[in-house]
């Protein structure tokens, strides 16, 4: 893996503790942080697309379902969170704070 920015900590969420647990990147920024679940990916890019910052790219790696998934530059992003509306997927959390 060749990511420019690497994840300063891991986030894990389970859902209703009964279901399986993922394992989401997570990037703090200034105004919240960026979790993204490479488990829930599945390469559409669609938040590549909507994001008017242009902070979200292909990563190196694969994703769900052996698609390429998205990662985030998360200090130029302004945490809009039009990428999160957008993943069909909810593989994107954005967390303004």
């Amino acid at each position: 893996m060749v990511d420019v920015k690497k994840p300063s900590e891991l986030a894990n969420t389970t859902p209703d503790d009964q279901g399986p647990e993922f394992t989401g990147e997570c990037w703090p920024t200034a105004r919240g942080s960026w979790t993204i679940f490479p488990q829930l990916c599945k390469g559409c890019g669609l938040c590549i697309e909507r994001c008017p910052a242009g902070v979200i790219r292909w990563a190196s790696d694969l994703g769900a379902y052996g698609a390429n998934r998205v990662t985030v530059d998360a200090d130029g992003g302004s945490t809009c969170r039009i990428c999160a509306y957008y993943c069909p997927d909810a593989a994107i959390s954005v967390v303004v704070e």
